[in-house]
């Protein structure tokens, strides 16, 4: 079940959403795979860290951070993937590696990759490696709030 936090989230802001069961799977890719959606339509949620601050990046399944570039486009001189000790315990209710991209509702700014700003729809990790949500993009925007980027390319 998708997580408490994120559902009432949703529910609250009536937010129509899907919810979208699938094997169970721990990549991006095999998670797109698993639920028979193109690797460019699932929405992966990325935990890196500058200047000893954690920062959500949501891309596309299909594409990889260019961390040199998300360093420029944020105005830093080093950014790093955080490592799960480093992030787990903000996530409460969601299994490891499987957070939603509404950083908003744990107190992370959320950096999104201009390569998703045309898709009416988003598909992401509900909190668990066995499902998704999928909303429109327009109520994700509107509930998020996230910095659109160039900071990804596509595998």
């Amino acid at each position: 079940m998708p997580t408490t936090k994120l559902m009432q989230y949703l529910d609250k802001n009536h937010i129509p959403y899907q919810i979208i069961h699938h094997s169970k799977a721990y990549t991006a890719q095999q998670i797109a795979s698993s639920a028979h959606i193109p690797g460019r339509e699932l929405a992966k949620t990325v935990i890196v860290k500058t200047d000893n601050k954690l920062l959500m990046i949501v891309l596309p399944a299909s594409y990889k951070i260019d961390f040199d570039l998300l360093a420029e486009s944020l105005g830093v001189k080093r950014v790093s993937l955080a490592t799960e000790r480093e992030f787990k315990d903000i996530f409460d209710g969601c299994e490891t590696g499987a957070m939603p991209p509404f950083g908003n509702l744990y107190g992370m700014d959320v950096y999104f990759a201009e390569s998703l700003i045309d898709d009416e729809e988003i598909v992401f990790n509900s909190g668990n490696h066995t499902e998704l949500i999928r909303i429109g993009i327009d109520d994700f925007d509107r509930l998020v709030h996230p910095k659109v980027l160039h900071c990804s390319y596509k595998i």
